[in-house]
């Protein structure tokens, strides 16, 4: 399951700082058969701490842990909604992300011009949200004048329901509202995913301080207003100093263990940010174990077995028979297979099974 977040942000905030660490932290091509990663994506590992000591006692040939692709979108000015600076690429390459990830500056340094000249992270978020609003309503207009001409051509219901929720929409976007405000159902989120509405995407918020602001960012007032607004609308915001994750990336991880010990800091902020990625988009792991390779899967919140059983072939889920699964936190518990057994842990699941997350499962089909 391929997922990518895009790096949005104006120009001197940190955004291709934090895409070189980004970058400089991607796993070995080898792991990605048939994937060609373009110099604007990074492709990095989700450092699950659970698959790494699943791995120290299987003793797999080879550990892969899920990944996230980070795209580097093209800076944006005012007016890219009409095509302003690199507008255009900007508004197609952002519709492609599953995720937005923003980076706000929140620190001061009179050698780092601000494109504004002035350092207000809430009036930078302002600015790209009012240009994705004012894209977002130039495409649902489109929208809306060809379905009037289909509704008045004959009597069409899906177009009717479509155009009822596109009215919704437009009349949100017409206030200055972003479409995720308006707290759709799972139904009206499937009529709308063709359309890629920017403002329909989860955002995280980044707030980039200084090297020395890091391990306190409470202290700092612009990343305090950056996460009020953040709660305001239910997203994430994660504090990160991009020239730390710079230097973090060219380290090994005893050393960056250590730096990162030396700061007062539990995680990178790259790490925190990967995981409040996959939460915003309601993704979850399961696990597949053995001599030969300990692995983790990504799936969607929701997903049934036979589903997931897809993630790692499609002949899985079309002969999908059954699953075998135990929890992760009774693995640990337990210590083998062989115990879980006898403790009655290990289960057979179902074709209407909703795996959770940290499922260990194996797959029975047939093809």
């Amino acid at each position: 399951m391929s997922l990518t977040a895009g790096i949005v942000g104006l120009p001197n905030v940190g955004k291709s700082t934090l895409f070189n660490a980004i970058t400089n932290s991607r796993v070995e091509a080898a792991n990605y058969p048939f994937a060609t990663i373009q110099p604007n994506v990074g492709v990095v590992e989700v450092k699950d701490e659970r698959l790494t000591k699943l791995s120290e006692i299987f003793e797999p040939e080879r550990t892969i842990y899920t990944t996230f692709e980070f795209t580097d979108i093209a800076g944006l000015v005012k007016g890219a909604s009409n095509g302003e600076g690199l507008g255009n690429q900007f508004l197609a390459n952002i519709r492609d992300v599953d995720a937005i990830c923003h980076v706000v500056r929140c620190f001061e340094d009179p050698d780092i011009a601000h494109v504004y000249e002035r350092i207000d992270p809430l009036e930078d978020i302002s600015i790209i949200n009012m240009e994705l609003i004012l894209a977002d309503l130039s495409s649902c207009e489109n929208r809306i004048g060809k379905l009037e001409k289909k509704a008045k051509a004959g009597k069409d219901k899906e177009a009717e329901k479509e155009l009822k929720l596109l009215a919704r929409v437009k009349e949100c976007l017409e206030q200055g509202k972003l479409i995720r405000s308006l707290g759709l159902d799972a139904e009206e989120e499937l009529m709308l995913k063709s359309f890629a509405f920017l403002t329909a995407k989860p955002v995280i918020y980044i707030a980039n301080l200084k090297e020395d602001e890091i391990n306190d960012p409470e202290a700092n007032p612009h990343y305090r207003a950056v996460r009020e607004y953040a709660e305001a609308e239910h997203s994430e915001v994660v504090a990160i100093a991009a020239r730390i994750e710079e230097e973090l990336s060219d380290l090994s991880k005893e050393e960056k263990n250590a730096f990162l010990e030396e700061l007062g800091i539990a995680h990178s902020g790259l790490d925190e940010l990967i995981l409040k990625a996959y939460r915003a988009l309601g993704l979850l792991t399961f696990f597949t174990v053995g001599k030969d390779e300990c692995r983790g899967w990504t799936f969607r919140e929701g997903m049934k077995a036979p589903q997931c059983a897809g993630v790692i072939h499609t002949d899985f889920e079309k002969g999908f028979i059954r699953a075998e699964v135990y929890s992760y936190e009774d693995f640990m518990e337990y210590g083998s297979e062989a115990k879980l057994k006898e403790a009655g842990k290990l289960r057979l699941e179902g074709k209407d099974y909703l795996p959770k997350d940290g499922d260990i499962m194996h797959f029975r089909f047939h093809v």
